[in-house]
């Protein structure tokens, strides 16, 4: 298992500390304080800091903590901020050939009323491997006369991945329960200078298991799936119950050779250990590798905040 941080380079991000069930960063410009459940340890700086440099501190609300309701709240301004401000992303070098990467992205950023911005930076990681694998499928396709690989991001929110992997050249298929979610990520590919992208606004498990009765395959799929969801006609998504059926048909419409999935999850309760048994049983072993790891931030004072697992798959 591995231990993945986003690129000290991006200058765009930075987690500047954590403690006490919160984290305060800069994105861009602006500096906001959220709260953070798996920053159990002491500030590194005071209050009185955190508050002399934010511009935004998030306020929970009164169903903060449950089921489907876990970040809800507002937002107390502290400073001047526009409503949304970008910020970019530009990719590693090519480890192997030493190339400069076409991995250039800008995302829109804004407060919304679920703490969220955006963006989760912690998935820099996943991006890279994104680029990577889909720009090395491409060449391979390429070599042999074949079409662009095909990508299907679900659970794809405002499009990271998305915009990692069109920028590798990829036929990208982005999917996502919310409609102005989609609208969000759409933008960010206009911002990218980037286009081509199908959008869909459906519930991830149905819409796989309609390809899978399609025969349609993808050379790579990407998943980031919530604890808990809605569907655009109100399914009803619950991480335990439907995660292993939504790998089963992943692991069918994934093509069976040249090709790489990604899986990331956020809940608290899962480890890599968990997820690499639900991927190795849902995949029934027909696979090159499987790689499994922590995607995590390192405050200014060294606090290294662990927020999600991935699991990486290459057949």
């Amino acid at each position: 298992m591995t231990l993945e941080f986003p690129p000290s380079y991006w200058k765009d991000y930075e987690l500047i500390d954590s403690g006490r069930g919160e984290k305060l960063e800069r994105f861009g410009r602006i500096v906001m304080a959220r709260p953070e459940p798996k920053a159990l340890w002491n500030k590194s700086m005071s209050d009185a800091e955190w508050n002399r440099m934010a511009h935004t501190r998030f306020r929970p609300g009164a169903g903060f903590g449950k089921a489907g309701k876990e970040d809800s709240g507002t937002w107390d301004r502290l400073k001047k901020m526009d409503d949304q401000w970008p910020i970019s992303y530009r990719g590693a070098e090519d480890p192997e050939t030493h190339a400069n990467s076409d991995l250039d992205i800008t995302l829109r950023l804004g407060l919304t009323s679920f703490k969220h911005v955006g963006v989760f930076p912690e998935q820099a990681p996943n991006w890279e491997f994104i680029y990577r694998e889909t720009s090395r499928i491409a060449r391979i396709r390429s070599s042999n006369g074949l079409p662009s690989p095909r990508v299907l991001n679900l659970f794809a929110y405002t499009g990271g991945a998305s915009l990692a992997a069109r920028c590798a050249g990829a036929d990208v298929t982005h999917l996502d329960s919310v409609r102005q979610v989609v609208t969000w990520a759409r933008d960010n590919m206009e911002r990218s200078g980037l286009d081509g992208i199908r959008w869909v606004v459906e519930d991830a498990l149905k819409f796989a298991k309609r390809e899978a009765r399609r025969g349609n395959t993808y050379e790579g799929i990407i998943l980031d799936p919530p604890a808990y969801g809605h569907g655009p006609d109100g399914e009803k998504w619950k991480l335990d119950e439907l995660l292993f059926d939504l790998l089963r048909n992943v692991s069918e419409i994934l093509a069976p050779r040249d090709s790489f999935m990604v899986l990331n999850l956020y809940s608290n309760g899962y480890s890599a250990a968990l997820g690499e048994t639900l991927v190795r049983e849902a995949f029934k072993g027909e696979y090159k590798s499987l790689a499994s790891g922590e995607l995590a931030l390192t405050d200014r004072f060294g606090k290294v905040l662990p927020l999600s697992i991935f699991e990486r798959l290459k057949r």
